[in-house]
C-alpha cells in the first residue's frame, strides 16, 4: 500500500482562474502503477469527499486574536443566579395562573353586566378586582400543596415552586395577601354576601377540591362548582340577592366545565396517570365521554328556557341555538370517536362558546336595569294617572315657596 500527496488547485475556464491552495491531500492509492491511480482519481466526480484519509498544512495557519473562541463541552452548568427582586411581578402572575384568573374574572364580570340593576362602575371594578384577587390566593395555594405532583407532569413541571424560582413561604405569604385585600374589597366595597361567596369558593377550591383529585373522581363536580361561583359573585354584587337569574347564570357556567375539561384532560392523562390523580379521563374513559356530551345537552336546554325565566328575551334562545348544537356536536363527535384530535377540537371550541354565550346573553338581557323589573313586576305603574280611580289619585303641587302655618292655642282668659 502506498500514498501520494496532492496539492489542491482551482482552475476555471470560465473565468480563467488558476489558483493553488496551501493545504495537501494525503491519498492512498492501493495497488496498480501511479499513473492508473492517478487516471482514476482525476476521472472520479467526488474524489476529494471519498478518498482523502487527512488534510495537512504545510504552513501554519495563524488565528487571529479575538476570533479563537473556545467552546464550553461541559456536561453541566453552573445554577443560574436567581434574580427575584426583578422578576417579582412575572413569579407573582405565574402563582396566580393568570390565564385561569384571567377567565374567572371575566365570568364575574359578565354576571355584574347581566345583572337586572344599575351599573355603577366603581362597584363593578371593585367586583372584579377583588374576585381575581381571591382566586389568584386560590391557585397560589393549590400549587403549594401540589409541587411533588407538579413535578411529575410534563404541563406543569416549569411552575415556579418546582423549579425553586420561588421558596414556598413565599406562595403562602402571596396567597395571604391578596386574599385578605380581595376579601376586604369586597366586604367593605361590594357587599357582605358577595365577600361570602368568595370566601366560600377559597376554602371549597384550597381545602376540598385540591386533596380529592388524588381521592375520587367526584373532584370534577366539586370543581365544577368552584367555577360556577364566580358569576353569581358578580351578579350578586350589583343587585344584593341570589334570584332565578343569577341561578340560570351559574348552571350554565357549571355546565360548560365539563366539556371543556373532559376534553382537555383527555390528551393529560399519561400525566395524571403518573401524578396519581383520579380523573374521569384516565379511571373512567366512557364516563368522561358520556358527561361531556350530557352537559352541552343541558347547556342547550338551560338556553332555550332562560326567556321563560325572565332572564333573557326570546331571541336569545333563537340566537344561541346554532352555537348549543355545534357544541353538541363536537361532544357528540368526542363520544364516538373518542380520539386526540376530536377533543382537541371540543376544548378549542369550548374557549369560543363560553364568551360567545356571554355576549348574546348581554345583548338579550331581559331588563336594562331595576327600574325596568319593578316596573314588569307592578304593572300600575305603567299605567295612565287619568285611569285610575280617584282614591288612588296623587295632587302634586306646583313648585313655590312654601309657607307654614303656624298653629296658635288660644289661652284661656281669665
Amino acid at each position: 500500500m502506498s500514498y501520494i500527496k496532492v496539492l489542491h488547485c482551482t482552475f476555471c475556464l470560465k473565468h480563467g482562474a488558476l489558483g493553488m491552495s496551501t493545504k495537501s491531500v494525503l491519498l492512498k492509492i492501493g495497488n496498480g502503477t501511479l499513473t492508473q491511480q492517478l487516471a482514476r482519481i482525476s476521472t472520479s466526480s467526488c474524489w476529494k469527499s471519498q478518498l482523502p484519509i487527512t488534510t495537512q498544512s504545510q504552513t501554519p495557519t495563524s488565528t487571529k486574536k479575538g476570533k479563537n473562541v473556545p467552546q464550553d463541552t461541559r456536561v453541566w452548568k453552573e445554577t443560574p443566579s436567581l434574580d427575584r427582586k426583578n422578576n417579582l411581578g412575572q413569579y407573582c402572575m405565574m402563582l396566580s395562573k393568570f390565564r385561569l384568573t384571567s377567565l374567572v374574572v371575566m365570568t364575574s364580570m359578565a354576571g355584574y353586566a347581566l345583572a337586572p340593576a344599575p351599573f355603577e362602575l366603581t362597584t363593578f371594578a371593585l367586583t372584579a378586582v377583588g374576585t381575581g384577587l381571591v382566586s389568584a390566593a386560590a391557585n397560589s395555594i393549590n400549587q403549594y400543596h401540589e409541587v411533588p405532583f407538579d413535578a411529575q407532569m410534563s404541563r406543569t413541571k416549569n411552575r415556579v415552586l418546582v423549579k425553586g424560582l420561588l421558596e414556598p413561604a413565599h406562595a403562602i405569604g402571596f396567597a395571604a395577601a391578596t386574599s385578605a385585600t380581595g376579601l376586604g374589597l369586597l366586604y367593605f366595597g361590594v357587599n357582605p354576601l358577595t365577600a361570602a361567596l368568595g370566601a366560600g369558593n377559597l376554602f371549597l377550591y384550597t381545602s376540598v377540591y385540591t386533596p380529592m383529585k388524588r381521592m375520587s373522581i367526584l373532584n370534577t363536580w366539586l370543581g365544577s362548582v368552584v367555577g360556577a361561583i364566580p358569576p353569581l359573585m358578580g351578579w350578586v354584587g350589583c343587585t344584593g340577592e341570589l334570584d332565578a337569574g343569577a341561578l340560570v347564570l351559574g348552571v350554565i357556567l357549571y355546565s360548560w366545565q365539563f366539556p371543556h375539561f373532559n376534553a382537555l384532560s383527555w390528551n393529560l392523562r399519561p400525566d395524571y396517570s403518573r401524578a396519581g390523580y383520579r380523573m374521569m379521563a384516565v379511571t373512567d374513559p366512557a364516563l368522561c365521554r358520556r358527561v361531556a356530551l350530557r352537559h352541552t345537552g343541558i347547556i342547550t336546554g338551560i338556553c332555550l328556557a332562560s326567556p321563560y325565566l325572565e332572564v333573557t328575551n326570546k331571541w336569545f334562545a333563537l340566537e344561541s341555538l346554532p352555537l348549543n348544537i355545534y357544541f353538541m356536536y363536537l361532544a357528540w363527535e368526542f363520544y364516538k370517536k373518542s380520539d386526540s384530535g376530536s377533543s382537541r377540537k371540543l376544548f378549542r371550541f369550548s374557549l369560543i362558546h363560553l364568551p360567545a354565550l356571554m355576549l348574546l346573553m348581554l345583548v338579550n338581557k331581559k331588563y336594562l336595569s331595576s327600574g325596568d323589573t319593578q316596573e314588569q313586576k307592578d304593572p300600575t305603574k305603567a299605567q295612565d294617572v287619568s285611569k285610575l280611580p280617584e282614591a288612588k289619585r296623587i295632587s302634586v303641587l306646583p313648585r313655590g315657596p312654601v309657607v307654614a302655618a303656624q298653629e296658635t292655642e288660644e289661652l284661656p282668659r281669665n
